[in-house]
């Protein structure tokens, strides 16, 4: 058997956006049923989280009777059972039953809009988190609610979604690979050469693509939440896509974006919006105190200001880019 290796890439359009997959392995193979498995797996995840179909299994749930057990893939059930507890984790900061926010702000799949004269008029805060509304029996695949419930997977099923190509090239016995969709990355293994993979993280910019850095990544992921990508401008103030659960608005704070590295994607990317929605002081705080790698850039008038945490702990230098 050959042991020379080959680079490989793979991609393709899935939840709006497009996944890659990078990867060394025997030269030669022939990688048609590894890209058929990729985009298999992708698109799965998509027609079970996603509030953008209405036949998801996301969609039928929020649609579903209370106080019934209702039955759910177990791919959804591992992913309402980690936000459940990222949302205890970081007291409440992540909460995916902010779909009614989602949709009244004009970030959801309604047609619903923000104006100068709708803006006094959205919701206020739901009265149950999914924490205190939600009922999941893993053993089952089951889901119970307890009250209306209008789920948003936005800031954790994309990252759930990079763990299944990982997970997919895995199966494959290839572990040598950088696999992502949009800006949520997973890595495993060293280049040939013995080079680690390099990820760019990007500068917080609306309406233009920046490199602000790049960070050797191995045998992790990484996630990035922000406010850049999605926004609404009213009367001259900007609202971004991410909602507080706490006000019922969307964010409000000096932060631009936050990146966390993790053991998986689904857990960086969740934990990115909890520490974006946290802010620039309990962000930070919560980041150390849970021994995480997390980066905060923030805006600091026409410059941007960093704070890296490694490990849980602060790093001395405190970095300032300009804009």
């Amino acid at each position: 058997m050959s042991t020379e290796v080959q680079r490989y890439s793979i991609n393709g359009e899935t939840m709006g956006t497009r996944y890659t997959a990078l990867f060394y392995a025997e030269a030669g193979i022939d990688t048609s049923e590894i890209a058929q498995a990729l985009a298999h797996v992708v698109g799965r995840v998509d027609q079970q989280m996603s509030i953008w179909k209405p036949d998801s299994d996301l969609c039928r749930l929020n649609a579903g009777p209370e106080q019934e057990w209702l039955s759910v893939p177990k791919e959804l059930t591992t992913v309402l059972s980690a936000a459940l507890r990222v949302s205890q984790q970081s007291a409440g900061a992540f909460d995916i039953a902010v779909g009614d926010l989602v949709d009244a702000w004009g970030f959801g799949p309604g047609e619903q809009s923000i104006t100068e004269q709708t803006l006094g008029a959205a919701p206020p805060r739901a009265q149950l988190s999914a924490s205190a509304a939600l009922v999941i029996d893993p053993q089952r695949n089951q889901v119970r609610k307890r009250g209306p419930l209008n789920l948003d997977l936005n800031g954790i099923a994309k990252g759930f979604g990079v763990d299944e190509l990982a997970r997919c090239l895995e199966d494959f016995a290839i572990t040598c690979y950088l696999v992502g969709i949009d800006g949520e990355m997973r890595a495993r293994g060293v280049k040939p050469d013995a080079q680690p993979w390099v990820v760019a993280i990007e500068k917080p910019l609306r309406g233009v693509r920046e490199v602000m850095g790049v960070m050797e990544l191995g045998d992790a992921a990484i996630a990035t939440s922000g406010d850049y990508r999605h926004w609404v401008d009213v009367s001259g103030q900007s609202y971004a896509h991410s909602m507080n659960p706490a006000t019922g608005a969307p964010l409000c704070n000096p932060l631009a974006a936050v990146t966390v590295v993790a053991a998986s994607c689904m857990l960086a990317d969740a934990w990115a919006t909890a520490l974006m929605v946290l802010g620039e002081i309990e962000g930070p705080r919560l980041a150390q105190k849970r021994g995480m790698d997390a980066l905060f850039v923030l805006h600091d008038g026409e410059q941007f200001k960093e704070i890296s945490i490694v490990g849980g702990h602060l790093q001395a230098q405190i970095e300032t880019r300009p804009i």
